[in-house]
Formats: C-alpha cells, sequence, structure tokens
C-alpha cells in the first residue's frame, strides 16, 4: 500500500450549483473548487481539490421561413453560438431528449374566451403528443392570475382544467405583463431540475393598460395592493428562470376596436409598455402562431411537435463572468448548412444571467 507521501490527489466536497436559462432553455451548471487542506482527510497533508465546470445549454429551432417547418438532422458542425459576440465551442448537440414542462396559459377577456371551449374539447389529442414525462400546467389570468391545475403528468386533469377555464368569466382588465410573469414563476417553482420550461399562451395579443391610479381603486382586491409586474419586470424574470414564450394568437372583431384604442394612446403606451407577444417569443426564443377558431387543437398540436424537436446546444463559456450579469446569446448556422438549407430563420434564447 502506497504511504502518504506518494498517495494521489482526491476530489471530495463538490458543489452543484443550477441557474436555469435556455433557448427553450439554458442550464448553467457551476461546481466550486480551489485547493485546500482537509483536517478530516486520511492524511493530514492529502491535498483535496474542488472542480470549476460551467456548462450552458440553449436549445434553438431551426425553421423553413415560408413553411415554418421545423428543419431536421442537424449536427455540431451546423451551427454556431456566439456569447458577448465572441464565438463559443459547441460540446454536443441533441434532439428531443430533456422533458417539457408546460404552461397553458389563458386570456379571459371577452375577445379570447370564446376559442377555449372547442379547444377543450380536443385538448386530449393534441396533449397526446407529449411524451409520457412531460408535464402540464393549466393558469388563467384577468388583472391577476390563477392556476387551475398544478404540473401533472395526468392529460386528463389538464384536460379537465381547460375546460373549467372555457366556462370562467372575468370583467378586469386582462394585465400581459403579470400574467407571464407569474406562469414563468409557477414553472420556477414547480418544474423538475431537468426539464425545458415553455409558456404556451393563448392571446388575442391586445393587453390593457393599467395605470397607477386604476390599480388601487379597481383591483386591489386581485393584486393585493400591489401595481402589476411591467413588461422589464417580465422579460427578466423569464430569462432568469429559462421560460421559453410560445403563443397561439387569436384576433377577434372586439381585439381589432382594443387595438385601435391602443393606438390612441401612444403616450401611456410608452410609460405602461402592455406587453406584446412578439417581443416576448424574440426574446425567450419561442414561436408566435396565428389561428382561425376551427383549428386551434391542430395548431397546439403542431406546436408541441416542433417544442419537442428543438435542437439542444452545449457549450463552455471561454470568458467567465460575474454572478448577476447580463450574457447575450446569438445561436447561428455555419455557412455550409446556411448554404444547403437555404432560406431558414434560427430561433433561440437572446441570452441569459449569469
Amino acid at each position: 500500500m502506497p504511504d502518504q507521501a506518494t498517495r494521489k490527489p482526491s476530489l471530495e466536497n463538490i458543489t452543484g450549483h443550477i441557474i436555469r436559462n435556455t433557448g427553450a432553455t439554458l442550464l448553467l451548471l457551476g461546481l466550486g473548487v480551489s485547493p485546500r487542506l482537509s483536517a478530516q482527510s486520511p492524511a493530514e497533508n492529502e491535498p483535496v481539490f474542488r472542480l470549476d465546470v460551467r456548462v450552458v445549454q440553449v436549445d434553438a429551432q431551426v425553421l423553413n421561413k415560408k413553411t415554418r417547418r421545423v428543419t431536421p438532422s442537424l449536427g455540431k458542425e451546423d451551427f454556431q453560438v456566439y456569447e458577448d459576440n465572441v464565438l463559443q465551442q459547441i460540446s454536443s448537440v441533441s434532439q428531443d431528449k430533456l422533458p417539457l414542462s408546460v404552461v397553458l396559459l389563458f386570456d379571459l377577456t371577452d375577445s379570447v374566451r370564446p376559442v377555449l371551449k372547442p379547444l377543450a374539447e380536443g385538448a386530449l389529442e393534441a396533449l397526446e403528443h407529449l411524451k409520457p414525462e412531460d408535464e402540464v400546467a393549466v393558469m388563467v389570468y384577468a388583472a391577476s392570475t390563477q392556476v387551475l391545475q398544478e404540473s401533472t403528468t395526468d392529460r386528463k386533469l389538464a384536460v379537465a382544467a381547460i375546460e373549467k377555464a372555457s366556462r370562467m368569466e372575468s370583467e378586469e382588465a386582462a394585465f400581459f405583463n403579470e400574467g407571464i410573469f407569474q406562469a414563468a414563476e409557477h414553472l420556477n417553482k414547480s418544474a423538475k431540475p431537468s426539464s425545458r420550461r415553455v409558456i404556451i399562451w393563448l392571446t388575442d395579443n391586445v393587453p390593457n393598460l393599467p395605470s397607477e391610479e386604476e390599480v388601487p381603486l379597481r383591483y386591489r382586491r386581485s393584486l393585493k395592493g400591489a401595481m402589476p409586474h411591467s413588461q422589464k419586470d417580465a422579460l427578466e424574470h423569464l430569462l432568469r428562470t429559462g421560460t421559453v414564450v410560445c403563443s397561439l394568437v387569436k384576433q377577434s372583431d372586439l381585439s381589432v376596436e382594443g387595438e385601435a384604442r391602443l393606438r390612441s394612446k401612444p403616450a401611456e403606451r410608452m410609460l405602461h409598455p402592455p406587453g406584446e407577444v412578439y417581443k416576448y417569443a424574440a426574446a425567450t426564443g419561442g414561436q408566435v402562431v396565428e389561428f382561425k377558431k376551427k383549428d386551434l387543437k391542430d395548431k397546439l398540436a403542431a406546436l408541441i411537435d416542433d417544442l419537442r424537436m428543438r435542437y439542444n446546444l452545449t457549450y463552455h463559456p471561454s470568458v467567465q463572468r460575474p454572478k448577476g450579469k447580463y450574457c447575450v446569446i446569438k445561436v447561428k448556422l455555419a455557412a455550409g448548412a446556411k448554404q444547403s438549407l437555404g432560406n431558414v430563420v434560427v430561433e433561440a434564447r437572446q441570452g441569459y444571467y449569469r
């Protein structure tokens, strides 16, 4: 047996720290490590090491710009990832490996509610496009949010919650940013650590503009006296929690009238940005899908298929950043892939917080 002088160094007390932030998800894993001596080691002078490893995972989608169909069968050599304008070395690329944690978020305004009933009738068929391990939660919102079904793998429970949502009404205004913030927070608290977090948001993309005077008077009880979260709050929370926003958008005559009213208040829009589905989708790497009432079920099923088939790219950041710093991410196709695929677009998260 070797004596103390010839023993090899050992690894112990490795601590894991996870920060969720990906294209559908970025996973940052930091294991802190510095050499030290341990009084509890088998030998007094045996060195103990800590390992420092950071891995970022970005999931991205490559779509034909015209047809919006997914481009399959791409490999590591087909992608380029930049962090703060610095090209990174991609470690691996995979597809359909990580489970999904999904929040179905429904707008309860009069212009949107009519499409919930046909969705409920076909929801089970659409949700069968998920894998057995994928989780679904159901939430509704107007001025505030309500969880109708916690995250579950039981599709029948999710469908029952959608049916309940289709029977609900609200006379309150619909605060987009508050709904998105609370849906991201629900995923942050309930989703499995290894899952990709996604909000599938059914809306008409016509938000309300809550003023500081209006909220205490009309919505004190719903919001417990506080102002609803802002667009800036919601976007930052999405990036910090690694949540992707995808939206199913349907506009009615009421929606068009509401949009016209919004355009007539430019000053108020600047003071209280109401939130906008395309901005949320772009920042988080999600999709916006417009639909007609009769094809909502099929659009939801197709969106789930696209989410499952995203590419997961991993890399080790070439430069260490201080905790809390926002890092910009850009995912591109390599020159050869871009030339062979033609007119395609890459959708991925725009960044993450260290």
